[in-house]
């Protein structure tokens, strides 16, 4: 017996949008009215900032939904911005997603989407409070823009970062990036016999970390309950290199990164031997981990040392030293960024 599908013609915008809204449940204080007017409202708390961050991605750009199951996209343009927002030290409150969808869409197809959305909000408990549809003569397009709040004054920026602070990472580094080769692989595979079956098996975690990432929410919270405030802070998402030299351009500093002390899954070495593969490019220049990059006083150190989801990399230096890769050999290499370029070739 064949799934149903249902044309988004058949339903129209306003009907899509109702079986959308019956979908939202509402978790924020600050939240006054959410989808159903021509504008949400919202009420963030005294003496609070709101901090916006938008995300746009592109079929065939970002994601390839020969590979991508939409209810793992849905999840991942919710948790790639709140992760942006994460990297403010702020909490997330409410988003807007907005779909521009091509033809061959049906009404299941969105529902699925929005299945991943409503996840992630939950996960996140954030608000979905508004958004937009329309279509696309072209590949889908998927919008979201985050909202949230941080106590004011409270706000990490990329451009705090003094001499002697401690750069810090979260999680682990390179498996997104590792996963999408794998994801590429299989695909190529399966376009030159469509009798063949994915060998994901063996692959789960890389694979899990570039379809559903998450958030690092929960090192916000943990570092408000250490008593740790960032004095900088980026989402790992070009890749480590290109984020640690963002933070030294807007910081005005330098940086020395310490090979050995770059986090990775044992997966992530296992793959990059099977593509031939640098390990340490892979971890440096991947990308799509959402993982934060942090620095901290020296004064942090005991509170941090041993954190089992916080790694302490390196070290902020003088802005005439560069920022640098120490290897394990005493050399010291210039930091290039080979991550992700927006506007590549």
């Amino acid at each position: 017996m064949s799934e149903q599908v249902t044309p988004l013609n058949q339903v129209g915008e306003i009907g899509l949008i109702r079986l959308i809204q019956d979908t939202i449940t509402l978790h924020q204080p600050s939240t006054v009215l959410g989808i159903g007017d021509d504008a949400a409202i919202l009420a963030p708390p005294a003496e609070h900032e709101m901090v916006v961050s938008t995300d746009l991605l592109v079929e065939g750009v970002h994601f390839d939904l020969a590979f991508c199951p939409l209810r793992h996209l849905g999840y991942k343009a919710v948790a790639v911005n709140v992760s942006d927002i994460a990297a403010m030290n702020a909490l997330p409150t409410q988003i807007t997603v907005s779909l521009a969808l091509p033809s061959r869409f049906s009404v299941e197809a969105v529902q699925e989407f929005y299945d991943g959305v409503r996840l992630a909000s939950e996960a996140y408990r954030v608000d979905v409070v508004g958004g937009d549809t329309t279509a696309s003569r072209g590949g889908l397009v998927v919008s979201v823009t985050a909202l949230g709040t941080v106590a004011r004054g409270q706000a990490a920026r990329r451009s705090g970062a003094q001499v002697n602070d401690l750069i810090c990472v979260t999680g682990d580094l390179g498996a997104a990036y590792l996963g999408l080769q794998i994801l590429e692989r299989e695909k190529q595979a399966y376009l030159a016999d469509p009798e063949t079956q994915p060998n994901l098996e063996a692959y789960d975690y890389v694979v899990q970390r570039q379809l559903r990432p998450e958030a690092r929410m929960d090192v916000i919270h943990m570092l408000r309950d250490l008593g740790v405030t960032p004095t900088s802070m980026i989402d790992v998402s070009d890749g480590l290199a290109s984020e640690v030299m963002h933070l030294c351009a807007a910081s005005g500093v330098g940086a020395t990164i310490f090979s050995d002390r770059l986090p990775a899954d044992q997966q992530v070495y296992e793959v990059a031997d099977e593509f031939r593969l640098d390990p340490v490019m892979c971890i440096l220049n991947g990308g799509e981990d959402y993982e934060l990059l942090f620095t901290v006083p020296l004064s942090d150190f005991d509170k941090l040392k041993n954190h089992p989801d916080v790694t302490i990399i390196g070290k902020i230096t003088e802005a005439a030293d560069g920022a640098i890769l120490a290897t394990k050999g005493g050399n010291a290499v210039p930091l290039r960024a080979q991550g992700w370029a927006h506007f590549g070739k």
